[in-house]
């Protein structure tokens, strides 16, 4: 009788879901461990976006049509919202670089045969990843700072506003890590996912509103970009910050880009994530 009952204490939902959070913290931690004692890899990250950063405001920010104007200011400030959103995406490709290097290390095969939450493994490691990529967003808001970018105060912006922003910019990144992770786990090298990771997310991120105005674009691929996730919260990032360059749409998405985001964002990672987890059942090198 003892034993049953310890058996359905084990299996309650309640324990199920603490040994899940319990697991996933534990897997995060280990990889946060990691992730401290390889610092060119946070380093790496950091540059590429500062790069991005530098680049596009000092080369394009003269050229470019903002709100009827040239001014480098103005395209500076409508840039920063793309460029966020682009950085915390394209933590997606090392996130699938990662857990392809512990699939063909064995690690994970290794995790499999322990008594752990089956999606523990997974969780933990895209947890690990939105910790570096909260990161990289404050390092690169710092820069952006320093360049010239600036929150406007148009519709009442605040701290609070802002702070939203940025949680729809990591809700996002962390939405796409479980696309990484599946990408991760249906390839066999690293090299593989970090090549998968990438070549999707080039369209995703340039057919949108990020670098220009989507009411520029011819209309057919405007409609696409408009429906883009990628650009919903980038629109609602320039609504939050009082930034210029907010698409004037009436695709749903621009007309309403907060809720956009977080719908977007909530839809990936339910259907990424158990996807994801699917595969990490019969996973194999």
């Amino acid at each position: 009788m003892s034993a049953v009952t310890d058996t359905a204490r084990t299996l309650a939902p309640g324990n199920a879901l603490t040994r899940s959070v319990r697991d996933s913290l534990v897997v995060a931690q280990r990889n946060l461990i990691r992730m401290s004692r390889i610092p060119e890899v946070v380093i790496f990250g950091l540059i590429q976006p500062i790069m991005f950063v530098v680049l596009f405001t000092y080369v394009f920010g003269g050229s470019m049509t903002i709100g009827g104007t040239t001014d480098p200011g103005t395209y500076k400030n409508f840039l920063m919202a793309g460029i966020f959103a682009q950085t915390v995406t394209f933590a997606t490709a090392s996130s699938g670089a990662g857990i392809a290097d512990d699939m063909h290390k064995g690690l994970i095969d290794r995790f499999r045969s322990l008594p752990m939450a089956r999606g523990a493994v997974l969780t933990g490691r895209t947890l690990a990843d939105l910790v570096q990529t909260a990161l990289t967003l404050l390092v690169l808001a710092v820069v952006a700072l320093l360049v010239g970018w600036r929150v406007g105060s148009e519709h009442g912006t605040n701290a609070g506003r802002v702070l939203a922003a940025f949680g729809l910019l990591l809700l996002l990144g962390y939405a796409f890590t479980w696309i990484g992770a599946l990408i991760g786990l249906s390839v066999r090298t690293p090299e593989a996912a970090t090549s998968g990771g990438l070549v999707w997310l080039f369209p995703v991120t340039f057919i949108s509103n990020a670098f220009v105005d989507s009411g520029r674009m011819t209309p057919w691929l405007r409609h696409i970009a408009e429906w883009n996730p990628f650009s919903a919260t980038v629109q609602a990032c320039r609504v939050l910050f009082g930034n210029p360059g907010q698409s004037h749409s009436t695709a749903w998405p621009m007309e309403h880009p907060v809720w956009a985001s977080l719908i977007y964002s909530a839809l990936i990672i339910l259907v990424f994530r158990t996807w994801a987890v699917r595969k990490y059942r019969s996973a194999t090198v």
